[in-house]
């Protein structure tokens, strides 16, 4: 059974629950002149206020994309972060990776699972 499969699942009104929220991720964190390619900026969806990241604040990332050879009968790789902090207020927060993301992944969807929780 694929990754994917296994998170997916129907409440009793026959809609898909994921264990995760879709992010995007829109770049490095930056000053006027260099960039900090440690930290990434991921624009949540369905967020867009300073206060309504807060529940995010801790929660683990993970940017899935595909290699061109295959490891473990799978091409699907996965590189893991977590959220430390909010950048700005419209939403947009800041993640650490445990290897940073490379820079053709700009633009791309990354995963933001619901653990560990906080409440």
């Amino acid at each position: 059974m694929d990754a994917v499969e296994e998170l997916d699942c129907e409440n009793g009104f026959g809609q898909k629950i994921n264990g995760y929220a879709k992010g995007r991720f829109l770049g490095f964190k930056r000053g006027q002149r260099a960039q900090h390619e440690n930290t990434a900026l991921i624009q949540l969806e369905n967020v867009n206020s300073k206060e309504e990241t807060t529940y995010y604040e801790g929660k683990r990332v993970a940017y899935l994309f595909r290699a061109p050879t295959a490891k473990k009968g799978s091409n699907i790789r996965c590189m893991w972060g977590r959220i430390t902090r909010p950048h700005g207020n419209s939403g947009v927060v800041r993640a650490k990776f445990r290897h940073n993301l490379p820079p053709s992944a700009m633009g791309s969807t990354v995963r933001v699972m619901m653990y560990p929780s906080n409440i």
